[in-house]
């Protein structure tokens, strides 16, 4: 092929347009320059706002130098997949408190399997046209920075709840990147952020994690502490967690430009084993099989089956004392897991003084 500007002009529209059929809503192009974005996150690193997730930590300067991380790429092809299921009712489960809620890209199928074949796809489609090329395909699983890549490629801006927001659709998508060593036209990044003076999602945060715009405490994010965090929940979160047992979505939820996200038509996405509108007393009484059996391709197996349990029994413990919810945390207090057996008689603990 021509390495000629109008045949990169050319395979650049080819591939958005490629991207597009594969089921991605927007494709964006940009370089390899990452320069702000590195010295915003040592700094978040210096703060040890990443708690135990030391993967991010590591990996020196790959995270931020793409041409490091894969030697001879020039452009990152970033791609946006929508994933919000129709009339998913968050707010309702949300006040619903003996309703386990679960983060709304986990209520079906494990995205990245969804995303990388879709991703290998797009880059069999231009070896097909183009013959071999270099790339290497990213889903949420690598040394990337997925988010600043976005916005340089014009997918949209990082708000103040640190999630790239688009001002046609808001913020319920994925993120994908395909490496390539192809010397493509970039798009322009984005401008300017549209978040101006709203604090929505600093105020509504149930933990406060937020530091301040555009700095999070891991530590404290209901998603750290529900999906990452290997041990004991910290005592003096576990009452702010209310009846989130999987991920948090609040700080999307309010936030208004998510007004204009559009129900995905991914069937992927839909909710599976009633995963949407389940009580936390049916969950806690899954057995391990049953955990296992329901969660096959879900990103609920992250956490894993003791830490499933774990969340479960702080959401009981935050609901109102009924018998099916007694009966449930009472069901596993001899639980061979010294982890479970303490969060289950913090929750029995707390209905004894309500």
């Amino acid at each position: 092929m021509s390495t000629s500007l109008p045949d990169l002009v050319h395979l650049a529209q080819s591939i958005k347009d490629w991207g597009r059929e594969l089921g991605f809503q927007q494709v964006g192009i940009t370089d390899v320059q990452l320069g702000e974005h590195e010295q915003h996150l040592q700094r978040w690193l210096d703060a040890g706002y990443q708690g135990e997730m030391d993967y991010m930590a590591a990996h020196g300067s790959k995270r931020s130098h793409p041409d490091e991380l894969v030697p001879g790429t020039l452009r990152v092809v970033s791609l946006r997949m929508d994933y919000l299921p129709g009339d998913t009712q968050m707010a309702e489960r949300l006040a619903q408190p003996e309703h386990a809620y679960v983060s709304r890209y986990a209520l079906g199928r494990d995205y990245h399997k969804l995303i990388r074949k879709r991703l290998q796809q797009l880059a069999e489609r231009i070896q097909a046209t183009i013959g071999p090329f270099g790339y290497r395909a990213f889903v949420d699983s690598a040394p990337v920075l997925e988010k600043a890549i976005a916005e340089k490629a014009g997918l949209g801006w990082i708000g103040k709840n640190t999630l790239v927001l688009n001002r046609k659709v808001g913020s319920w998508f994925f993120l994908g990147e395909l490496f390539v060593d192809l010397p493509l036209p970039v798009d322009e990044p984005h401008a300017s952020e549209h978040c101006g003076r709203c604090s929505a999602c600093l105020d509504i945060c149930p933990t406060n994690a937020f530091v301040g715009p555009y700095v999070l405490d891991a530590r404290r994010c209901i998603s750290y502490l529900t999906i990452e965090l290997k041990g004991a929940i910290p005592v003096e979160l576990r009452s702010l967690i209310g009846n989130r047992v999987f991920g948090c979505d609040d700080c999307q939820i309010v936030c208004p430009w998510n007004r204009f996200a559009r129900p995905t038509s991914q069937g992927d996405f839909q909710p599976r084993h009633g995963l949407d509108n389940s009580s936390l007393a049916e969950l806690f009484l899954w057995s391990e099989e049953e955990f296992l059996s329901r969660t096959e391709g879900s990103p609920l197996r992250r956490t894993g089956y003791e830490n499933w349990l774990r969340n479960l029994a702080v959401g009981l413990g935050n609901a109102p004392s009924s018998i099916p919810v007694l009966e449930a945390l009472k069901a596993r207090r001899e639980h061979p897991s010294e982890l479970v057996r303490e969060h289950v008689e913090w929750a029995l603990a707390r209905h004894a003084q309500a």
